[in-house]
């Protein structure tokens, strides 16, 4: 059993620290399995015998865990969301009469309903707000540039001030930590997340990660390890999306089921074609297969371009809205170690072209 117990004399929480569920049950067995799930959760809550007498603990707890013995004692209490009827007895048909009597959102019986509410009572913990803009891009044929721009949007996002998350979904690419210079960085990889099932913490996530230019990479090492299960993979971005944000996906060519997990969590793709007509070809296919999934995708058109083609162009044959003309830095040309990550020279002309993309995206987005 674990969790910190505030009886109805002690002290209120310390004013502005977020506040774990409330637990009203004099249950002692419940106590200890709602205890526990808490736990799990990496929750704090109170608990107590009936209605908060004080401090507005019943109206103030993000969520409100009531045992079924406890029904009685805050019959009273004033409606609310968020309140759960935690019961046993499955075959207690008079439950959910008693749950509309206090108002309560959900009925639960233990010990089927606890990996549901470990997942809400974790959502308490973590504080659910707005997800993270989450963006993906790839390639509309191999070489386009689609690593080195998701890498130079999430170094611009970054240096905005925004929680940033960089995530390297293609196995084959050779490792976007590689690009930022921190193959060697203290932290997990992907095969580490193979074996996620459910809900994966989101803080938990973050710390887990290596940090590089103030965001926080997850990448492939150079295992054997080339594929993660589409449910890991579904368990982790959405964790991820959960701490807000910022998240960018780097994305393969090949779209199996891992990437159709990521791409039905993305709010925005981009495709990243050269101006040339196989290009355009290839990215048409592309864009074909992306789009059953993702319904907001746009094309960014990069130079030089075969005569007759311009970037509108591009986004015409593509039938596509058009992101823009991402320009090309003679820097990252010729790339050698020591030398800074894509987007890093906040005056150059692909940090300039993604600031723009991010204060037009956020702002289609409703975060500014």
């Amino acid at each position: 059993m674990a969790g910190a117990i505030t009886h109805d004399n002690d002290q209120p929480a310390a004013e502005g620290r977020q506040s774990g569920p409330l637990i009203v049950t004099e249950d002692a067995d419940l106590l200890d399995d709602l205890l526990r799930l808490c736990a799990a959760a990496g929750a704090t809550p109170e608990v107590h015998h009936g209605v908060p007498e004080r401090g507005g603990g019943w109206e103030a707890a993000p969520l409100v865990l009531v045992g079924d013995d406890a029904v009685r004692r805050v019959r009273g209490a004033a409606r609310r969301r968020g309140v759960v009827l935690v019961g046993r007895d499955q075959d207690d048909s008079g439950v959910w009469r008693r749950a509309v009597e206090i108002g309560a959102d959900h009925v639960l019986m233990l010990p089927d309903g606890e990996q549901w509410l470990v997942d809400r009572i974790a959502d308490v913990a973590e504080g659910v707000g707005r997800p993270a803009l989450t963006v993906g891009v790839i390639g509309g044929r191999g070489g386009a540039g689609a690593s080195t721009l998701a890498c130079a949007l999430a170094v611009t996002s970054a240096r905005e001030g925004l929680r940033t998350l960089l995530v390297d979904a293609d196995p084959l690419g050779g490792g976007l930590d590689v690009l930022l210079g921190g193959e060697t960085a203290d932290g997990l990889r992907w095969p580490a997340f193979a074996a996620s099932r459910g809900r994966v913490g989101g803080g938990a996530l973050e710390e887990s990660l290596p940090k590089l230019h103030s965001l926080r990479v997850l990448s492939w090492d150079r295992g054997d390890c080339v594929a993660v299960p589409p449910q890991a993979v579904r368990a982790v971005l959405a964790a991820a999306r959960r701490r807000g944000g910022a998240v960018v996906v780097d994305l393969p060519r090949r779209i199996d089921d891992g990437v159709a997990e990521v791409l039905a969590q993305l709010d925005v793709g981009i495709l990243v074609v050269p101006g040339e007509l196989r290009a355009v070809a290839a990215a048409g296919r592309v864009a074909s297969a992306v789009g059953m999934v993702l319904r907001d995708l746009r094309v960014a058109v990069r130079g030089p371009y075969s005569p007759g083609l311009d970037d509108h162009e591009v986004a015409r044959l593509l039938n596509l809205p058009l992101a823009g003309e991402v320009p090309v830095e003679s820097a990252l040309a010729r790339p050698h170690e020591g030398k800074a990550p894509p987007g890093a020279a906040a005056r150059g002309p692909l940090a300039r072209f993604c600031t723009v993309f991010w204060e037009r995206a956020l702002a289609e987005a409703g975060s500014v």
